[in-house]
């Protein structure tokens, strides 16, 4: 404790919670011992005060419809309210925590206490040890970038025919260049041959004005008619293109599989199991609140009993609950053997347990139903796109399809003014003049078709850089998935990093516990952390697991290891405070909450509670513990002692 610490007191006050009806206790710093028979409410008086901290385990007075704890600390003021509604019991006011999850499992260490009751009842112990470690935001971190790589994987998918797409483009580019190389040579031997040719006509020319026009016109008139004829192939082109495209459109929206779902039923489903979820979440709470009285009850730490049936014979009732084998049933009367009611208690534990699995597999259900709904509008939703894009390649096709009929005309009509001009030209030309204009009509041809190649050339060396450029996508994509794969495992080493020290921790605390304890037979406790396929909802996962060992010690002094199951009772009971104590100093919970409360510890002899004590009294501002008379002898005489019986008052 520190300077400021030592200055603090804390005054509870108490009204129908619990057995209490209306009490008020002052702590002072330090070890409080509160010393008094079972089923005194000193186990009433701890949920109380973990009831003003703001723990669900405090419970309402059974014959009150509203009771309150109130909490003076530091100069401040705490409250925590519960009253009755419709059945249920509601809570209202302001604790001294807003998250109680840590505190409730390591500093309120009474025989409930969940840290403890999942040793006895050996269950996975990973949730319990890591619920007070902070691993959301990197569970968030490791989902968000599981999200970016698949996104970048899906673009890189995209761009995996790069290389085929390149390799094509190059081959047609060196075709289109060694086709224009051909057609310069051929062009240059044609302008030699036009050259020779005009020198041998150039004498005999008569009429040659008119024969310039005819000749200027039938090659304007040809090349009209390369320019339709080209327009044409490309419609063409384009058409079978476009019909290609509406084939597959066609035939994926034919395979197009959704999957069927009645939304009338799934809604109605979803509505039944919410019902039935909220139907569970009530009885799962009465079976709760049931089950953990008859426990207290059965560890004659309620008052309960006494109070509905009042006082039989010569002695106390709580004396003939605590001492004999049989107890008053508190719902009829009778007295009853404990062990039925034990039995009775373990199968309404059952129930509530099952009706817990039932909810999850509800909640499992609920999700698939939500997903499946979903899938199913998203479907629908692909669908109507794909439709939507067939009747616009379908509007496309006719609008080529008429394009082609119309430049089909062109054609005709060109090529017939083709024929016209020719047979001018011939009657305006001798023979040598023929041949010059066969030349010239090469000529245009060749320079036509090598404009032609070079545009086609031109094009090739935009796609290719534009494919340069998507391979630099490519690259950078690939350096982002990297990036990615490497804050992914980062994230991942975080949270196992966190795992390990957690386990090895808890490994060192209880070895430190146990030397506490000094018991011959238990050499060492310690967790094991493995990974295990296990089945969530309709799938299997990887999940991390802590199992917990026994180490034991024979007479003859042999060591060897032993599970939990093989333990007694009371063994059970030691191990699961002894993980529960180790969980206190790993979180290191005193930093956080000022009290640490101590009940249920009869599996433990005297001595070494005390020993307990003196280790775990430098910790907490408040260390509160509730023992027998007996056991509380064995205590350091300075620690302040509270009688607990009828009133509460200062030992003297």
């Amino acid at each position: 404790m520190n300077d400021s610490e030592a200055l603090q007191t804390a005054t509870v006050h108490i009204r129908n919670i619990g057995g209490i009806d209306e009490r008020t206790v002052r702590l002072e710093p330090g070890v409080t011992v509160l010393t008094g028979r079972n089923a005194t409410n000193r186990t009433s008086f701890l949920r109380a005060l973990m009831g003003a901290c703001g723990s669900d385990a405090v419970s309402l007075k059974g014959d009150a419809d509203e009771g309150s704890v109130e909490l003076e600390l530091d100069g401040r003021t705490y409250t925590r309210i519960l009253s009755r509604e419709n059945g249920a019991v509601a809570t209202d006011g302001t604790p001294y925590l807003q998250d109680t999850t840590t505190a409730d499992r390591f500093a309120f260490l009474l025989g409930s206490n969940e840290a403890r009751r999942a040793v006895v009842a050996e269950r996975d112990l990973h949730d319990v040890i890591m619920a007070p470690v902070d691993t959301d935001a990197i569970e968030a971190e490791i989902e968000r970038l599981q999200n970016r790589r698949k996104k970048v994987e899906q673009r890189l998918d995209s761009l995996d025919s790069l290389e085929a797409d390149r390799r094509s483009l190059e081959s047609k580019r060196d075709d289109l260049e060694a086709e224009i190389e051909d057609l310069e040579a051929e062009r240059d031997d044609l302008e030699a041959e036009i050259e020779a040719e005009d020198r041998t006509v150039e004498a005999q020319r008569e009429n040659q004005a008119a024969l310039d026009e005819v000749l200027s016109d039938l090659q304007s008139a040809r090349s009209d008619l390369e320019t339709v004829r080209f327009r044409l192939q490309s419609e063409r082109e384009s058409v079978e293109s476009l019909r290609e495209e509406r084939s597959e459109l066609q035939s994926e929206l034919d395979s197009f599989e959704t999957e069927e779902v009645d939304r009338g039923e799934a809604n109605d489903r979803i509505e039944s199991i919410r019902s039935r979820i909220e139907s569970l979440n009530s009885t799962i709470s009465e079976l709760q609140t049931i089950v953990q009285y008859t426990e207290d009850v059965l560890e004659g730490k309620a008052d309960l009993v006494e109070d509905s049936l009042g006082a039989v014979g010569d002695g106390s009732v709580t004396d003939q609950l605590v001492s004999s084998e049989t107890i008053t049933c508190w719902t009829c009367g009778t007295e009853v053997d404990r062990d039925q009611i034990r039995g009775t208690t373990d199968r309404l534990r059952e129930v509530r347990d099952e009706q817990r699995e039932e909810r999850a597999e509800l909640r499992r259900e609920l999700d698939e139903l939500e997903r499946s709904m979903r899938a199913a509008e998203q479907a629908q939703r692909d669908r109507r796109k794909l439709r939507d894009k067939l009747q616009r390649l379908e509007d496309e096709l006719d609008r080529r399809t008429g394009q082609i009929e119309s430049l089909t005309d062109q054609r005709e009509e060109l090529a017939e003014r083709v024929e016209s001009l020719e047979a001018d030209a011939s009657d305006l030309r001798g023979q040598a003049e023929g041949d010059l204009i066969e030349l010239h009509t090469e000529l245009n041809e060749v320079e036509f078709t090598l404009d032609r190649t070079r545009d086609n050339l031109a094009s090739v060396h935009d796609d290719l850089d534009a494919l340069d450029d998507r391979f630099d996508e490519r690259e950078e994509l690939e350096l982002e998935r990297e990036q990615v794969n490497v804050e992914l495992e980062s994230a991942r080493t975080r949270i196992r990093s966190l795992t390990t020290a957690a386990v090895e921790a808890f490994n060192e605390e209880m070895e430190t516990v146990l030397d506490l304890l000094a018991y011959d037979n238990i050499e060492r406790v310690w967790l094991e952390q493995v990974e295990r396929r296990v089945r969530e909802g309709r799938r299997k996962v990887e999940k991390t697991q802590f199992e917990l060992h026994i180490v034991r010690a024979s007479d003859s002094g042999a060591v060897y290891e032993d599970s939990i199951d093989h333990l007694s009772e009371s063994e059970r009971e030691v191990v699961g405070l002894v993980f529960a104590l180790a969980g206190y100093l790993v979180h290191e919970v005193y930093e956080e909450v000022p009290f640490m409360l101590l009940d249920s510890v009869e599996a433990i002899d005297a001595e070494r509670i005390a020993a307990l004590v003196d280790h775990f009294e430098q910790y907490p501002t408040f260390l509160v513990a509730a023992l027998l008379p007996e056991d509380a002898e064995a205590l350091d005489a300075s620690y302040r002692r509270v009688t607990w019986g009828p009133d509460v008052t200062p030992a003297a």
